[in-house]
C-alpha cells in the first residue's frame, strides 16, 4: 500500500465522531513505536515531520523510514509536513513525496495568510497533495514555533468560511486554548478549551475537518520519571484528555501529539541508563524508549482519539 492523503481519513473520522492522531517523528524508533501501536489498534495514523525534524534526520532518511513502516504494517499512513512556514518548504515536501502539508500563515495578516495558503493549495492540489491551513495563533514553544502569550489569539469564527472558500484548503487548524510544548499553563491556571468557538466554527463550515495543534496532555508519570532519574523538569500541565476526547466527538478530525512522545521516550531511556549503568549499546536503551512510544500511542488511540478498530 502506498502513502495516502488524509482526505478519506477525515471523512470517516467526521462521520464516526473520532479523530486521527498526528504524531511527530524524528527517528526510526519513534516511527516504529507509533506504527506498531496503530497496527495493534487497527487505526489509521498520520506521521508528521516538523522543519526541525526534517533538518535533523534529513528528508530522504525520513521518507525511507516511513515507506518501510507502510511496507511492514500495511497501514494507511499519511506523511504530513507540520508547520510549514513558507511556500518553499511546502514545495520541497510535496516534490519529495509527502502526501499532506501544512502552510502556517497565521503570523501574517488575514489577507496575506489567504494569499500564501492559496499559493500552496494550487501547487499541492495539482500534484494530488492535501493542504492544512491555520487561523488563529497558539501560544507556546515547539521546534521552530515560538508564540508568546500576548501574541496568541483565538480563531475568529466569522473569518473561517471566507478563509476556507478563498484558499481551498482541505483542513483547518484553529486556536481554541491549546498550546505548543509541555509548559502550556502557569501554576494554578486551569486548562480550558473554548468549545463555544469550536461549535460556532462547526456550525459555519459543517462537515469540514478541523485540526487541533498543541494537544499533548503531558502525562505526569513521565514528568515524575524524568525527574526521578536525573532530571530537573518543573511541573508541566497539559490539556486534560477528556477535553480532547470531547473535541474529537465534534468537528476535530486531527489531533497533533508530540510532547507526550518526547517525555515518554526520554523518561524511559533515562530510567534504563540509571538502572543499567553498564549498558552502552544503543539498542539496549532505545528499546524501552520505543516500547514507551508504542504504549502511549496505543493509549491515545483508545482513550483520546477514539480511532481504534476503524480500519
Amino acid at each position: 500500500m502506498p502513502l495516502v492523503t488524509t482526505k478519506e481519513m477525515f471523512q470517516n473520522a467526521y462521520r464516526g465522531n473520532y479523530a486521527i492522531g498526528a504524531f511527530n517523528v524524528n527517528n526510526m524508533e519513534i516511527v516504529q513505536g507509533i506504527t506498531e501501536a496503530a497496527l495493534a489498534e487497527k487505526s489509521p495514523v498520520i506521521l508528521q515531520v516538523s522543519a526541525g525534524a526534517r533538518k535533523y534526520a534529513k528528508h530522504t532518511y525520513l521518507m525511507k523510514l516511513v515507506e518501510a513502516a507502510v511496507q511492514e504494517t500495511g497501514l494507511p499512513i499519511a506523511l504530513h509536513l507540520d508547520h510549514g512556514e513558507d511556500f518553499e518548504i511546502c514545495k520541497a515536501c510535496i516534490d519529495g513525496g509527502f502526501t499532506s502539508v501544512m502552510i502556517d500563515g497565521s503570523k501574517h495578516s488575514f489577507e496575506d495568510n489567504i494569499a500564501l495558503t492559496r499559493q500552496v493549495v494550487d501547487y499541492a492540489h495539482a500534484r494530488g497533495v492535501v493542504v492544512e491551513g491555520e487561523l488563529g495563533k497558539l501560544a507556546g514553544i515547539e521546534d521552530d514555533v515560538n508564540v508568546s502569550e500576548t501574541d496568541a489569539a483565538f480563531t475568529d469564527p466569522a473569518q473561517v468560511e471566507e478563509f476556507v472558500t478563498k484558499t481551498g484548503v482541505d483542513s483547518l487548524a484553529i486556536a481554541i486554548g491549546t498550546s505548543h510544548g509541555a509548559y502550556k499553563f502557569k501554576p494554578g491556571q486551569k486548562p480550558r478549551l473554548r468549545f463555544d468557538i469550536l461549535e460556532e466554527i462547526q456550525r459555519r463550515i459543517e462537515g469540514f475537518p478541523i485540526v487541533l495543534h498543541g494537544a499533548s496532555s503531558v502525562p505526569q508519570e513521565y514528568v515524575a520519571m524524568v525527574n526521578q532519574f536525573g532530571g530537573a523538569m518543573p511541573d508541566a500541565i497539559g490539556i486534560p484528555e477528556q477535553m480532547l476526547r470531547q473535541a474529537a466527538k465534534l468537528a476535530v478530525c486531527k489531533i497533533n501529539i508530540d510532547s507526550d512522545l518526547r517525555l515518554a521516550m526520554t523518561a524511559s531511556v533515562r530510567r534504563h541508563l540509571v538502572e543499567h549503568p553498564d549498558h552502552f549499546d544503543p539498542r539496549q536503551y532505545l528499546t524501552p524508549g520505543r516500547d514507551a512510544i508504542r504504549e502511549i500511542v496505543q493509549h491515545k488511540i483508545r482513550e483520546v482519539l477514539g480511532s481504534s478498530n476503524t480500519l
